[in-house]
């Protein structure tokens, strides 16, 4: 995993063996152990890591009005109950443009409204609630609702 991986030599002699990942990766879920020998006395530990991704289809950018697909996965292993999508911190009711099924939130016609912070919320038959967040970005015209724009003759208009 090197060079994503890393521990603080520093740390070591105050008792933290901690292991950095980063960028975490969808492979790198899964059982971690972790064994100090210490002069005779040998201590363990394990963690489980698990992984959400949010991705996007067609991937980035994103034109305004072409359909696009945001897909919510996790390595979790219970049975997936409920998604629940935010943008911008506000839930995102299922509609004719945002539709959401199995873990994915499809938007027919994307607007430059629609771009900023989105949201996934996983809940799990084991009442394990995972969530991630994806920053949508969308190339677009975001200009006035009117299409005429009054200025006076001698002034500037944008």
């Amino acid at each position: 995993m090197k060079p994503r991986v890393s521990v603080q030599d520093s740390a070591l002699r105050n008792g933290n063996f901690s292991l950095q990942i980063n960028p975490v990766r969808s492979e790198d879920a899964g059982l971690y152990e972790a064994l100090v020998a210490y002069d005779t006395e040998v201590q363990s530990c394990q963690v489980e890591l698990g992984v959400i991704t949010v991705t996007i289809s067609p991937p980035s950018p994103v034109v305004e009005n072409e359909p696009l697909l945001l897909s919510c996965n996790s390595s979790h292993r219970a049975s997936l109950v409920e998604t629940c999508w935010f943008h911008n911190r506000r839930p995102v009711p299922t509609s004719r443009t945002f539709c959401s099924l199995h873990g994915a939130l499809s938007i027919l016609r994307p607007a430059t409204s629609d771009a900023g912070s989105w949201r996934c919320q996983l809940r799990y038959s084991d009442k394990e609630v995972i969530s991630a967040t994806y920053n949508l970005q969308i190339l677009g015209f975001d200009g006035p609702a009117d299409p005429i724009v009054y200025a006076a003759a001698g002034s500037a208009a944008d």
